[in-house]
Order: C-alpha cells, then structure tokens, then sequence
C-alpha cells in the first residue's frame, strides 16, 4: 500500500503545491485547514505521517502535535511541522512536543521530498519487531547488531571500524539526512543528561567521524557545517 500523508495547512496554495508534489511522487495525500479539522481527519486518515504547519487559526501546530501524541491512534504517525520561523528555540519547541523532524519556509520541493522519504524509511514506529536499520545512499547502520556500512561506487560494502560515540553520532545523522543539529541536540542525544562540560567536544566526534566516513575529510562531502547552528548529514546518489 502507498504511504498516505495528511497535510495540514491553512494557506490553500502551498498545500495544494505540496499535495501535488507527494502525490507526482506516489503517495496519497489529504489536506486539512484548521485546528479543529486536523484532529478530526487523523483519526480518520490514520495517516503515516503527518505534514504540520506550526501557525494554524485556531488550535495552533504545537498543540495539535501535541494532542496527536496523546490520542489513541491505529497508527503512530511521524509528523513534519512546517514553519516560517527559523529561531533555534522555536525548532527546539518544536521537536519537544512530538515533532520527529522540523523545515523551515521556504522551503525546496527536493528537501521537503527528501525529509518525508526519510522518515518513511524508518519502520521502528509502526513494527517494533522489525530489524531497526538506517539506509542512506552510501550509508547502512544497523542497530541490531551495531554494525555500520559505507557503499562507494564500484567496491564492496565497507564495515565501519566507529566509536560507540561515533556509531551513535552516525545513526544520528543518517536518520534525519538534510536536518541541521545544534551542539546542543547532539549532546542530548549522545550522552543525554550524564553531560557535564564544553559543546565543542561535539566538533571532536565529528571530526572524528569525518576522518572514517568522509573520502576527503578536509572537504567533507556528508557531514556538512551549518554556520551559526551545528551540522548536517547529506547523502544522494
């Protein structure tokens, strides 16, 4: 069965502009305009994922992601939430209320494509008894048996020789490629509350990282630095 998405956006173009986008990519898409409307349709849709933009009349993005979390649903669906306003504190609210990823206005057709492909892949929600692997273009990781490849054109699949910090770090990255990470969101996720010191020792994991994964660690293709946020983890074809 296709993917079904439920987009929720009170700007009648721009939903109309990103149900045609998923749908020429085969998925099938309902779009909501309000608060109100929203909450109803995902208990009818029972959508796999859930496009949300952050300022809605009525109930706003934050609340009704919110209240998805809380409802009694078929499906546990990954929810996108759109918004015009880039503060790092507003992501940070943002992904605290239930939000499994975050892109901001404006935004490319190629990204939000990318971002919902993304988090299609990642099958632990919906089937806890599945093997819990991330798959990327050049990237496999494996978390059952906490194995990570690199696939380069023309060789074999490369067993990665990771730190479990830079194992974790990997599996970070490669399950929201395109998203831009603070320090501060990596050490939640690396050493959560036990973390006590500076945030630069992020960059020394990932230039560690680079070191193993990158083919010129000096100029990195996958692990990009966002100035003034953190980094990003792309890879295509």
């Amino acid at each position: 069965m296709k993917p079904s998405i439920l987009i929720i956006e009170d700007e009648r173009e721009i939903a109309l502009l990103i149900q045609n986008l998923l749908e020429t990519e085969g998925f099938v898409c309902e779009t909501c305009r309000d608060g109100a409307e929203a909450l109803r349709s995902v208990q009818t849709v029972q959508p796999d994922l859930v496009i949300l933009d952050l300022m809605l009349p009525g109930i706003d993005g934050l609340e009704i992601c919110t209240r998805i979390r809380q409802q009694p649903l078929g499906k546990d669906p990954y929810i996108l939430m759109l918004t015009a306003r880039a503060e790092e504190l507003d992501r940070i609210i943002g992904l605290s209320t239930g939000a499994d990823d975050y892109l901001t206005k404006p935004f490319s057709p190629r990204e939000l494509v990318a971002r919902v492909r993304a988090l299609l892949r990642r099958s632990l929600r919906h089937d806890p008894t599945a093997a819990l692997i991330y798959r990327t273009p050049h990237f496999t990781v494996n978390l059952d048996q906490h194995i990570a490849q690199r696939h380069l054109s023309g060789q074999e699949a490369e067993i990665l020789e990771l730190t479990t910090l830079e194992f974790k770090l990997l599996e970070t990255f490669v399950s929201y490629p395109g998203r831009a990470w603070s320090r501060t969101q990596l050490i939640d996720n690396l050493w959560g509350d036990d973390f006590y010191g500076d945030d630069r020792v992020v960059d020394t994991q990932v230039a560690r990282l680079r070191k193993k994964i990158e083919p010129n660690p000096a100029k990195p293709t996958f692990i990009k630095t966002v100035q003034g946020v953190g980094y990003k983890f792309e890879d295509q074809e």
